[in-house]
């Protein structure tokens, strides 16, 4: 028969079997589709690859969209704006060789442990430009640029579209405190968290806050064009943010594995200075610590950090009044389970997390304004906070938010620069009063800070 006509038996049984055999392949591709590996991540394409001049690599800030000298900035020995780029080059410090040898790691420019932090950590293919020798690079904070790299310069290219493709959205508070507490607090990957025992070897301590670091750290202008891909930066919401996310990784590590060293307690959770003091044998006690009224704890138990639950306390009260006694009780019932037992204790944590993470997305979809900034300030120097600044780590917490608080202030035009100036001499005697653990001045530090704040509401 002609195409088009009837078919004859065989070429019908043929046409069957085809069809089955395009039923089977069909078939066996979504089984394959259903049971196939996940993609691989987006590789790392190393620093080389945005410092070309036409791109981030200018030596002066002229470009007509961003900046285009940020690696310039990235590199500058001089300022904390390089301390990314010369995380690594730490590791050779004879400091670093002497904490790896006592722990008995190997080379700490290649030790895991190390290089969590150190360097940018990869979870993806790494591009022939990329070394690790550049520290925490561009990738360490913006994210894989495998999969944005080539685009996101395009014509017409938006913020949206670069984060659809890997970029990480730093322009979410929530977000970058996430990728910032990864080192500056510790996570539970591999290489990013600084133990007792590092301490104990000679690491020094941790300290953080994400308004006042990203400040450190900006290496944009905030122009009319970034304001319209990105939107304004909130000073008073990105400190608020920060508090509580700390909060909620302190409480997830403390309530995993990282939680206890052997039989004992992870002891970088506590209050350093509760410990590591003069022991004093004499007729007459001499107390080495202060009772803290928001801590139901036993007497003389080690306290746990608690700095940016003081804080965030204080912004609660202010930006989110329908969650701030939820975290208040949450609080003191994690501290007051800390002198019961371990499982009673991870509970405890696990409730707190849960709690400032609920804060954390109630603070970020909320608008910082002048008024609440005064409102802040006058909350962590009021009665219900400043009593409990009674250690060395909230102290330097809160002069970090007081800091941050003037420079939102001046911001949003409720104190001059002038002003502020004036008001800032009072900040960095305070700054200077807790600049090393032991040095730290506690009188001078309450004097400094308590004329900074006496200045600032004068100011209202």
């Amino acid at each position: 028969m002609g195409f088009g006509g009837q078919l004859t038996g065989s070429r019908k049984g043929a046409a069957m079997l085809c069809v089955a055999l395009l039923l089977a392949f069909a078939s066996a591709l979504i089984v394959a589709s259903a049971t196939a590996a996940p993609p691989e991540p987006p590789g790392y394409e190393g620093v080389a690859s945005c410092a070309g001049s036409t791109c981030h690599g200018r030596m002066e800030a002229d470009g007509a969209v961003v900046r285009q000298d940020e690696l310039q900035l990235w590199q500058e020995s001089s300022t904390p704006a390089g301390a990314h780029s010369r995380a690594f080059a730490v590791l050779s410090s004879r400091r670093s060789r002497a904490i790896a040898a006592t722990l008995k790691l190997g080379d700490p420019t290649s030790e895991p442990t190390c290089l969590g932090c150190h360097s940018t950590p990869t979870d993806g293919a790494r591009g022939p430009k990329f070394l690790t020798s550049d520290g925490v690079s561009c990738e360490g904070c913006h994210g894989p640029a495998g999969g944005w790299i080539a685009s996101h310069y395009a014509v017409g290219a938006s913020h949206a579209d670069n984060v659809s493709r890997g970029m990480t959205p730093l322009d979410r508070p929530a977000t970058r405190a996430g990728v910032c507490l990864d080192c500056h607090l510790g996570s539970s990957n591999p290489g990013q968290f600084v133990s007792h025992r590092m301490m104990a070897a000679g690491h020094p301590r941790i300290s953080f806050e994400l308004d006042l670091f990203s400040t450190l750290q900006q290496h944009h202008d905030e122009d009319a064009d970034y304001a319209a891909r990105k939107g304004r930066s909130d000073s008073v919401r990105m400190w608020a943010v920060g508090q509580a996310m700390a909060v909620n990784r302190q409480m997830t590590l403390f309530a995993s594995g990282r939680g206890t060293e052997g039989a004992f307690p992870e002891f970088t959770f506590f209050d350093c200075h509760s410990c590591h003091r003069r022991i004093f044998d004499q007729e007459d006690r001499n107390l080495t610590f202060e009772v803290n009224p928001g801590r139901p704890i036993p007497f003389a138990q080690p306290p746990f950090n608690d700095e940016n639950m003081i804080l965030l306390s204080a912004a609660a009260k202010v930006a989110a009044p329908g969650l701030a006694t939820r975290f208040d009780a949450d609080v003191r019932a994690f501290h007051q389970a800390m002198g019961t037992d371990r499982a009673t204790a991870i509970a405890a944590a696990r409730k707190l997390a849960a709690t400032s993470l609920t804060l954390a997305n109630t603070l970020g979809g909320a608008s910082g304004s002048g008024d609440m900034a005064f409102a802040i300030v006058d909350a962590i120097a009021g009665p219900a906070s400043a009593p409990r600044f009674t250690d060395y780590q909230g102290s330097v917490q809160s002069v970090m938010a007081i800091d941050t608080l003037l420079n939102a202030l001046v911001k949003h035009g409720r104190i001059t620069r002038g002003a502020a100036a004036g008001i800032r001499a009072d900040i960095n005697r305070a700054y200077a009063a807790v600049k090393e653990p032991n040095g730290y001045r506690p009188a001078e530090f309450r004097a400094a800070l308590g004329s900074a704040v006496r200045s600032i509401r004068a100011l209202q």
